[in-house]
């Protein structure tokens, strides 16, 4: 082999090394963890900030005395209003109530309206009754949707405190139901969380 076909094959076999070694570093793994499990990765915002909110409200509501009896012999329809995210974080809050709806469903104790949906409803009800396409006897009529007797709104308020080492975040969730026809506050409840990040000396 000639000095040139050893510098080729000697810059041919560095260059299959370097793609190795890339390969090997840019490697990765993915593995399941317990959704349940306490979320301390930064602290923002989270899914154990979610599941504490969520679990508090409906625990709240469900065990206090006027509702209790509310849902004794009928299941209150209730529309859920966005909550107002006052903190300088992007939080989908409606992931909060969406959790706290679930759960509240799955009580038995109240029903939902869906208010997201009312434009592709009446888009369905109408193809139903006034395309001609639909057998009438088995179209669902119009003019028999259910009204709501609560409505359930709130606010998720923030406040972070910060200096060289140390972030301090403090959350404020606050839940109320309305009696949409006296316009008395049913029910109320908060949820408070604080958590502290600490930096170490050598910035880890």
């Amino acid at each position: 082999m000639n000095p040139r076909e050893e510098n080729s094959m000697r810059t041919l076999t560095l260059a299959l090394l370097a793609l190795a070694m890339m390969a090997g570093g840019c490697s990765s793994k993915v593995e399941y963890g317990d959704a349940q499990a306490r979320e301390t990765v930064t602290a923002d915002f989270g899914s154990t900030d979610l599941q504490e909110i969520a679990g508090k409200m409906v625990d709240d509501l469900l065990s206090f005395d006027p509702v209790m009896k509310m849902t004794r012999e009928q299941r209150p329809v209730v529309f859920v209003d966005r909550i107002n995210n006052k903190t300088t974080e992007h939080i989908d809050t409606e992931a909060v109530t969406d959790s706290i709806q679930t759960r509240l469903i799955q009580s038995g104790k109240f029903r939902f309206v869906e208010p997201s949906k009312r434009e592709q409803v009446r888009r369905e009800l109408n193809y139903q009754n006034e395309s001609g396409e639909v057998n009438p006897e088995t179209a669902t009529r119009m003019g028999n949707k259910i009204g709501a007797d609560l409505m359930m709104y709130g606010n998720l308020a923030g406040i972070t405190k910060r200096d060289d080492n140390t972030k301090d975040v403090y959350y404020k969730f606050t839940l109320k139901l309305l009696n949409l026809e006296t316009g008395i506050i049913e029910w109320a409840s908060e949820k408070e969380i604080r958590k502290t990040r600490s930096r170490s000396l050598f910035g880890l």
